[in-house]
């Protein structure tokens, strides 16, 4: 599979739980050791999210907001800073199929929502339309990104809500 211009190797090519890709290697950067997927990659998404919802009151986040580009996981990390961005790849490759599939379907519709709402801006970056991007934002961007992070969790379920204990999990992890 390529993944942001990379070639990834999934299935048994690395094994989860087994050398580079240990439990505790994986837990020390904050990459769930059970999916071999870290919540890092929300933050991509999180930032637009909190800008779509500022238009009401800050219409020229528009900018920033039409500035916004899908990025595929292992892309994400790759032009990312974080620390343990090879393994985070690793790890990806050898996340369980159903999950990494789950978590990639979550990422399109996403990816739509807010490239619908781009589209929007380009048109009109009046009060309704702000205040319609900032609903869109909350009510339906905001619920997929807590699916998303449940799928990196290993629900695949979909029935992940983005509440106060996950994000305060999630920010936990970032921090250590």
């Amino acid at each position: 599979m390529t993944q942001g211009g990379l070639h990834v190797e999934t299935g048994s090519a690395f094994s989860l739980g087994q050398g580079a890709l240990s439990a505790d290697a994986l837990r020390a950067a904050n990459i769930n050791p059970d999916t071999g997927l870290a919540t890092d990659y929300l933050n991509h998404f999180n930032e637009v999210v909190m800008l779509m919802e500022m238009l009401p009151d800050m219409p020229d986040c528009a900018e920033d907001v039409l500035d916004w580009e899908p990025v595929d996981y292992c892309g994400h990390f790759l032009q990312s800073g974080f620390k343990d961005k090879d393994l985070a790849v690793q790890a990806y490759g050898a996340a369980p199929n159903a999950i990494r599939a789950h978590l990639e379907t979550l990422i399109l519709q996403i990816n739509s929502e807010v490239i619908d709402a781009q589209d929007a801006l380009r048109g009109d970056t009046g009060a309704d339309t702000c205040a319609r991007i900032a609903r869109l934002a909350t009510d339906e961007i905001k619920p997929l990104i807590g699916a998303a992070s449940g799928a990196i969790h290993g629900r695949i379920d979909g029935e992940d809500s983005f509440g106060e204990d996950a994000a305060q999990a999630d920010v936990d992890a970032l921090f250590g």
